[in-house]
């Protein structure tokens, strides 16, 4: 029977893609891991593989298809021994398979929140309710060489088709299969981006006639964060905690550490010193290394830092994982690729997802100061404004000129509470203006 081949879900939160572009044709041979097609998500533009061995017998969807929903049959798949007369003539895209719940994004943007988790596929039929069983041939013959009963095997591929990894990790025949447990993830909201009451896309056009105006429509990137912000705004109990600090320590230190590792290649910014300044106030605060489940608070152990990147048209949030316990040449180093590659939307899910805390830095930009907006599901979120120069007071009560950059860290009250949240911030500002503490 011929096999149809679903629209996979690449990310937690994908719930619809883009086919950019088919790497086979209809008459093509295929097997289990060749690349087929290219995917692009909200993020970026993926490569998927086939799961199955067989003859593409027919492309549904056509390059460059827009809005293609998760589980959609995008081609059929035939078997050995089967032709394109054997192909449903109703098999069509606009009837999608129906889709399992999504697993809870961890990274955000970011989906700090994990790797990519596809959608479960529902059990394969057994032989004792009469159906046939969905198996490829290259796993009836691996399972007839074993010894092994295809309907005691639960199958991985589309519609709970039995593939040849599914057999190989089958064990003895006369062992029952347990019950596949499936894997604790925390609630997360639908991502949805609501329409402003009694606003709707007609009345807003309507304000605007007689007025010149040009319609940009949103691609998958934009509505997921109009999604994920409208999300954050409406359901997370924002607070917010602001320093200054001053920076002519660090500014000092690191003119004397480009200066040694210049012949290296090896430039160090401002950025790389607040990304490791932050990794080690949350292993010195680790309550406030959390995240928000929805009925539980999740308390990391490593410090996971997400740093936002502007791309055309939106943003990415890229996830230096272990960040605590890398080098500053080391982030500098991994921080420049991810930024690179983001711009070029070529991250995978799991490099921009998970996470508990994020760092946007607009002091680049020459902006003093601002109020970021906490990324679901992290704790907390550090908005980092420009060093400018300013009259301070020092120790001794006497007026001088130093470099001072304003912070303001938006705060989870669910997660961290205000004093908790000072005692983080204090440890990021203490780490900042004792650079030489941080090699230690």
């Amino acid at each position: 029977m011929p096999t149809e081949i679903l629209m996979p879900a690449l990310s937690p939160t994908m719930e619809e893609g883009t086919l950019a572009k088919w790497l086979v044709k209809e008459g093509d041979t295929v097997s289990s891991g060749d690349l087929i097609a290219e995917i692009e998500t909200d993020k970026a533009t993926m490569e998927f593989e086939a799961v199955d061995e067989g003859r593409i017998g027919k492309l549904l969807v056509a390059a460059g298809t827009e809005g293609v929903k998760v589980n959609t049959p995008i081609a059929i798949l035939l078997e050995e021994g089967e032709s394109e007369d054997d192909i449903d003539d109703s098999a069509a895209p606009s009837k999608p398979a129906p889709e399992a719940a999504p697993a809870a994004d961890a990274g955000g943007k970011a989906a700090p929140d994990g790797g990519p988790a596809p959608a479960a596929a529902p059990p394969a039929p057994s032989a004792t309710d009469g159906q046939r069983i969905f198996a490829s041939p290259l796993a009836r013959r691996i399972a007839a060489e074993k010894g092994l009963d295809l309907t005691a095997i639960q199958g991985s591929g589309p519609r709970g088709r039995i593939v040849k990894a599914d057999v190989e990790a089958a064990t003895a025949p006369a062992a029952k299969p347990a019950k596949a447990e499936a894997p604790q993830t925390a609630a997360a909201p639908q991502a949805a981006a609501a329409q402003p009451a009694g606003l709707s896309p007609d009345a807003v056009a309507r304000m605007y006639d007689g007025r010149a105006y040009e319609v940009v429509t949103l691609d998958g990137m934009r509505k997921t964060i109009a999604a994920r912000l409208t999300e954050a705004k409406q359901t997370i109990p924002h607070f917010y905690l602001r320093r200054d600090i001053r920076l002519d320590a660090l500014l000092e230190f690191r003119g004397t550490l480009n200066a040694q590792l210049g012949a290296r290649g090896v430039k160090l910014s401002v950025n790389d010193f607040i990304i490791k300044a932050c990794a080690l106030a949350l292993q010195q605060v680790p309550k406030a290394n959390a995240v928000w489940a929805g009925d539980r608070i999740l308390q990391l152990k490593p410090s996971d830092v997400a740093v936002a990147v502007a791309i055309e048209g939106g943003l990415f949030t890229p996830v230096l994982k272990d960040a605590e316990t890398k080098s500053l040449s080391q982030l500098s180093k991994e921080m420049k690729d991810l930024a690179a590659r983001a711009r070029d939307r070529k991250l995978a899910p799991q490099e921009y997802q998970g996470g508990s805390f994020a760092i946007s830095n607009l002091g680049m930009f020459g902006i003093d100061n601002f109020d970021a907006v906490i990324n679901p599901p992290h704790g907390a979120i550090l908005a980092v404004g420009a060093g400018v120069k300013k009259p301070v007071v020092n120790d001794a009560g006497e007026i001088e000129v130093a470099t001072v950059m304003s912070v303001t860290l938006s705060v989870d009250h669910r997660v961290i509470d205000g004093a908790l949240g000072a005692e983080l911030l204090e440890a990021i500002r203490d780490n900042l203006e004792n650079p030489l503490a941080m090699l230690a």
